[in-house]
Order: structure tokens, then sequence, then C-alpha cells
């Protein structure tokens, strides 16, 4: 005989199509790509379903296991991952989510890719990590165009073959990034790694990388000291002619999050590599990769905000306290308002850069000057705005959000990182500071972008007044730095808003970020304010 009935208890938010969220559905009708509408559900189903959170819940409680010597003594470097990890990477390639932009001949490729990406993310963070990459890489590999040639087919293709194999045999490849260093971090000019030129035209690459994600990719981008300077290196777990490239595996990152992700200590010792780009330009190079991962890392953020006031909704929604739905008491709505509209300002800006993107991969005059100060900004603010943005969702689900059934443990663990990936806070707020510096039409490219909604508030019109004013002074700039390019941050995320977004969110954005009305916490937003029509927006659609 039981001693209790269960009752109360929230019903898991599974088996919904994950698409139907307005703030992406209207940036892609916005643009014009309502063909993309069709493939963007399909993902959006599978990544609702109980099956594919089941394949995220595996991969995230089972961390990849470095297996460096096989049972005879021979060295492998091998990378153990749970077969959820690899049903995952199958279906995120399968859907074009990694490097099969390059070759996508539809309109607005750029954009598809970052709706299906924030669609598909809330699965698992993780093995977004060389998805990422991988879209990331071909640009940059551009530098080389034999190389280019010779790789970016299998880099666009849409099928995931795993297994160190020699990488033209192979029906489908993944890339990674292998930069940081133990003395240097985020400062890669101090980078020891050298890289000797051989008659054949390759290099021999000898020294520690501090960092390498996903070290089972078959491609890497690595920086090394060449005659001429740091440069740019492609090199390849194993060799044309099938033996393996020496890159020693050491250990694996004991990480805070990001668990199914597997990230590595590597050495090269006499390693083979092809140069990428000419020799001492290893950064200019390279950075054309590091500037779509940093696009990721916005798009991830935005994702996991939308996840985190997924979750709180759902569960304010059906859980009642003090003889009431949690959803109907007035504090918790400001809460979840709140955090909404960060989640839907976050969203707004990562899916207007996609589509930027597009415009700059086509060459659209000015596009590439607002991208580069634009992204710079955003980077910085939204990956900031992550950590504090999921653990106040987490505080919405109470002892329940601290359990890791709820998924939310994993989701606070994860934030953090995307504001530490390519460059921490300071990396990334300094970054903007030279995007001003060494181009400055980006600074007037921003200007006139936020300045199209002038006259619609007059507290954007009020901010966009003291945000110039701010440049007056160029020589405290570095140390005020944070504040300037979280308020240019958020001057942007408000005039997309303006324009283009629901009109609830784009005033209560503006009054609560912009007009002063808003306080140290989430949940301080001013009354007055239509917070039904805001957390409807956020609140997924079962049935």
């Amino acid at each position: 005989m039981g001693t209790h009935a269960v009752t109360n208890q929230v019903p898991p938010l599974v088996d919904y199509d994950l698409a139907e969220q307005p703030v992406i559905l209207e940036a892609l009708r916005r643009a014009g790509a309502e063909h993309a509408l069709d493939e963007l559900h399909e993902v959006g189903r599978l990544a609702g379903s109980a099956a594919a959170q089941e394949l995220g819940d595996r991969a995230e409680a089972h961390p990849p296991v470095l297996k460096t010597h096989d049972r005879y003594g021979h060295r492998v470097d091998e990378v153990i991952y749970d077969p959820g990890y690899h049903q995952l990477m199958t279906h995120a390639v399968g859907f074009g989510l990694h490097g099969a932009v390059w070759a996508d001949t539809r309109p607005h490729p750029h954009l598809t890719r970052a709706a299906k990406l924030s669609v598909w993310g809330p699965v698992d963070a993780g093995h977004g990590c060389p998805i990422s990459m991988t879209y990331a890489v071909v640009p940059a590999l551009r530098a080389a165009p034999e190389l280019a040639a010779r790789y970016e087919p299998l880099l666009c293709a849409r099928e995931y073959d795993p297994g160190l194999r020699t990488p033209l045999s192979k029906r489908g490849l993944l890339a990674g990034m292998s930069m940081t260093e133990k003395q240097g971090g985020s400062d890669v000019r101090a980078n020891t790694t050298t890289a000797a030129p051989r008659p054949d035209g390759s290099y021999r690459i000898t020294g520690h990388k501090w960092f390498t994600s996903a070290p089972m990719s078959d491609l890497f981008l690595t920086l090394a000291q060449a005659p001429g300077g740091l440069s740019c290196f492609l090199v390849p777990r194993v060799l044309p002619d099938g033996s393996r490239n020496p890159f020693a595996l050491q250990r694996l990152k004991d990480k805070l999050g990001n668990r199914s992700n597997a990230s590595g200590e590597v050495e090269y010792d006499n390693t083979v590599g092809w140069l990428v780009g000419p020799e001492g330009r290893g950064v200019p190079t390279i950075i054309e990769m590091v500037n779509l991962t940093r696009l990721d890392c916005t798009i991830g953020t935005a994702t996991a905000m939308r996840t985190g006031v997924a979750q709180a909704a759902h569960h304010a929604a059906h859980r009642r306290v003090f003889g009431a739905a949690l959803a109907e008491q007035p504090l918790m709505r400001n809460v979840l308002a709140d955090l909404a509209i960060e989640a839907e300002a976050a969203s707004t800006v990562a899916l207007w850069l996609a589509d930027l993107t597009d415009q700059a991969v086509a060459g659209v005059e000015g596009a590439d000057a607002l991208r580069r100060i634009s992204l710079a900004v955003s980077k910085y603010h939204v990956c900031k705005r992550g950590p504090m943005h999921a653990a106040e969702a987490l505080e919405c689900l109470g002892g329940n959000g601290y359990v890791e059934e709820s998924r939310m443990p994993r989701l606070y663990r994860e934030a953090p990182l995307l504001s530490i990936w390519e460059g921490s806070g300071n990396v990334a707020a300094l970054d903007a500071l030279r995007a001003m510096a060494k181009q400055p039409e980006t600074l007037a490219a921003y200007f006139a972008e936020v300045k199209r909604a002038a006259g619609a508030d007059k507290h954007l019109d009020a901010a966009i007044a003291r945000l110039e004013g701010q440049f007056g002074d160029f020589d405290t700039i570095q140390h005020r730095a944070r504040r300037v390019v979280g308020e240019m941050a958020q001057v942007l995320q408000a005039s997309l808003l303006v324009r283009f977004g629901h009109p609830a969110v784009a005033d209560a954005f503006t009054v609560s970020r912009l007009g002063g009305e808003h306080g140290d916490v989430f949940g301080t937003l001013p009354t007055g304010l239509d917070t039904a029509a805001i957390i409807d927006r956020a609140t997924p659609k079962i049935g």
C-alpha cells in the first residue's frame, strides 16, 4: 500500500516541436528564408523528442575516455565516445550544421544554419564544438587554395564518418582548432611551438598545445613559429600514406561542463603540417575561423537562454503554490518576463548576425565592417549575460532545478564556457576596441545601423546620444572597455527589437535596459509592461 500520492509535479517537457519559437520563425520570414521552414521543423521535432533528449543525457553522463595505447603497447591516441554522442553527430552533420553551409547554393545559408543550430542545440551542447569548428574552418583553409580544393568538399559533406583513417578515403571530415599554449593563453603571439620547413613543402611542428577541443577530428588548424613568424598550419591526424601523424594526447581536461565533448592537451613531435596562408600571417589567417566560432558562441548563449526560459515557464505553468499556478504569481511573472526579454534580445541579435554573415560573404557593401564590430560587441555582452541568466532560470524551478534530472544543472555548468571560448570577457571587449582602432569605418557603420530606429523610442534615442559621448576620451577607453562595449551591445539589441521585434518585448527592453528602470538582478522590471505577451512567446507549445 502506498504511503502517499505524487501530486503537483510538472510533466516532462518532451515530444514537441522545438522550432515553434516566434523569434526564430520571424527572423527567417523577415529575411525571406521561408524555404528553410520545413527543414527547420524537421530538426525541431527531433530535438524535442524523448529519443533525442535521451541521446544528450547519455552523451553527457558518459564523458569521453582517452585511450593512449593499444593492448600491445603501440601509441594510438584515440578518444572513445558514448554511442549516443555518435548518433548526435550523425544527426547534426546530416542536418548540415557543420561545413555544409559553404556548399549550399540556396539563399540565406548562414541564417538557415544558425536557425537550425539554435533549434538543435538544447539536445546537447558538447557535440556542437566539432560541428562549429568544422563550419568555421572552411574560409580560413581557403587561404591555401590547393588544400581547400582537396579537403573542402569532404568538410561540407553531410555524412558523419568517425574513425582515424586517411582523410581523402573518408565520406566526410571534421576539423578542429589547436592554438592555445600554457604560457600564453589568449596571447597566441607568445606561442613557442615551432615549425621547420622541409624540401617537400611541408613543415615539421614541435611543441605543446594546452587546449585542443574535439581531438578526434580529422584535421586541425594550428599556430606555430615558422622562420617568417607565427604562422597557420593544417595538421591531419592521419597522413596521406595511412600512417599516424605524431599527435600525442597527454590527457583530457576534467571540465566544469561541456562534458560530452573531449578537450585535450596535445604534444607535437616532428608532426607534419602544411602552411595555410603566408608565413608570419598566422593570426590574420586563423581569425577567419575564430570570427565564425565567435558567432556560434553568441548563437549558443542565446540558445541556452531560450532553453532556460522554456524550462522555467513550463515549470511555472504547471506548478501550483499558495493556491494558484506559479505562473500567475506577480513576482514570478516579473522574473519570467525579464528572462524572456533577455533571451529574445540575444536571439534577435544572434540571428541578425548570421544574416549579416550571408551579406558579408556575398560581398554586400558595408556588411563586413558592420559585422566585424557588431559581432565583437555581441560576443562579449551576450555571452557575459549567459551564466547569470542560467542561474536565475534554474532558481525558477526551486530545489527541482538543482537536481540533475531537470537538466538545469547541465545548462548552468555550460553557461560560462561560451564567455571563455574564443576570448574571455576582457579579450572580447578589447577585440571590439581593436576593431574600432584598426577599422574606423566599423564604428561609423555601427552608429548608422542603430540610428535606423531613430525617433521610434525615447529611451533608445537617449542611449545612442549617451553612447556617442563615450568615445571622446580615448585615453581611458581600455579601462572603460567593458562598460562601453556592453552599452554598445544593448543599444544594438534595442535598435533591432524596436525595428523588428514584438512591441511588448521591445518596450520592456528599452525601458528596463536603457531607461534605468531595472535592478541588479532579474525580476526587477517596472510595472505597466505587457508581461503576458512576453511570457507567452517564451512558453513551449505542447500538443
